[in-house]
């Protein structure tokens, strides 16, 4: 049986593991903590359409065709592992004054000439489909194909998935490619990636997030996900079962994922301004990772050498990318380049290295 060592034990490394030990391979994952780092500290939004912008078709292009997947691949993992994990089916960005108002209709635009459905809402519009949200909210843009997933549910059912595909976790970190004897290896690690294949791109862009759980008497988390821009930050509020989630900051520090008291105000003040009742839940967990972030926002996804495959890079949206990685690594593995993954190749930049 040809033999696949994963380097890596997020999301993307366990998506890639459970896949490729569906397709035959005998697959072992190296990571010293598999299931934690930047995937255990996320959000779990899946909205590369709010997210669009004028110029930046590409990282749509990836984003939407990833999207496309995101059913069928929970539907493959809750069959498999009899988890369920989505947490909220539409996106909604909210605009608290003229300027950011006007930021969403040009992503409107955007994004619905390339042929995906979004929808601008006014003020009563806002308040009729979150009515808790700030008063202050002038406008906003809703994403009804934009779903959310809980990652840590996420991460339970990968693992879960991984065990019943015969994928051996070994708790180990990995020094050097070399030192695995596989057939094949694919470099999943994360931030850390360019430690092990000097010159790639990818780096560590640290964010923080805020688990917040409901109390009695509170009103209830919002339906869908809310996003919005405070005072030129960057929020987001997820909804759980249990409550919700808040984030996220946006640092370059290094592999630094200590929590500062001035990202745990900036978001607690930016959430509140959006949506005032916040203040009435507990403040359950606040914690930092470190997103491996790239030059175009564009994950690395394609060969490095006839027997080394990267699948890294994915920086906020490693949860949206997981179906689509996933499925091109397998692909890569057996030959072949999905059409969508082009635009990610890793040879888009300056790549050293030998054939390892």
């Amino acid at each position: 049986m040809r033999t696949l060592a994963v380097v890596g034990g997020g999301v993307i490394g366990l998506s890639v593991a459970w896949r490729a030990a569906a397709a035959g391979w005998s697959v072992t994952v190296f990571d010293p903590a598999a299931g934690t780092g930047a995937s255990w500290v996320a959000g779990g939004m899946l909205a590369p359409l709010s997210e669009g912008w004028p110029g930046e078709d590409e990282p749509l292009e990836f984003g939407a065709a990833t999207l496309a997947r995101w059913p069928d691949f929970a539907a493959r993992l809750e069959a498999a592992a009899g988890i369920r994990v989505f947490v909220a089916d539409e996106t909604l960005t909210v605009a608290l004054d003229a300027a950011d108002a006007a930021d969403l209709r040009t992503i409107a635009d955007f994004v619905t000439a390339r042929g995906h459905e979004m929808r601008l809402l006014d003020r009563q519009g806002v308040r009729a489909a979150e009515p808790d949200l700030a008063r202050t909210v002038r406008a906003g843009l809703l994403a009804p194909t934009e779903p959310a997933v809980d990652n840590r549910l996420l991460l339970n059912a990968l693992r879960r998935c991984c065990e019943q595909a015969g994928v051996h976790i070994v708790a180990e970190s990995v020094a050097a490619l070399e030192d695995c004897e596989h057939d094949h290896v694919v470099l999943a690690a994360g931030a850390a990636t360019a430690r092990l294949w000097p010159g790639l791109p990818v780096h560590p862009v640290k964010g923080e997030i805020l688990r917040l759980r409901h109390r009695p008497g509170a009103p209830p988390p919002p339906r869908r996900v809310i996003r919005a821009r405070v005072h030129g930050r960057p929020l987001y509020l997820v909804p759980r079962a249990d409550g919700i989630v808040v984030g996220a900051t946006q640092y370059e520090a290094g592999f630094d994922t200590a929590v500062t008291v001035a990202g745990v105000r900036d978001l607690i003040a930016d959430a509140e301004a959006v949506l005032p009742a916040l203040g009435e839940y507990e403040l359950q967990e606040a914690a930092a990772g470190s997103r491996p972030g790239t030059p175009d926002n564009l994950p690395l996804l394609g060969r490095l050498s006839d027997r080394v495959i990267v699948a890294a890079g994915h920086g906020r949206n490693g949860i949206l990318g997981v179906p689509l990685t996933a499925d091109a690594v397998v692909a890569l593995l057996g030959g072949e380049v999905l059409p969508e993954a082009k635009v990610a190749d890793p040879h888009r930049f300056s790549v050293r290295g030998g054939n390892r």
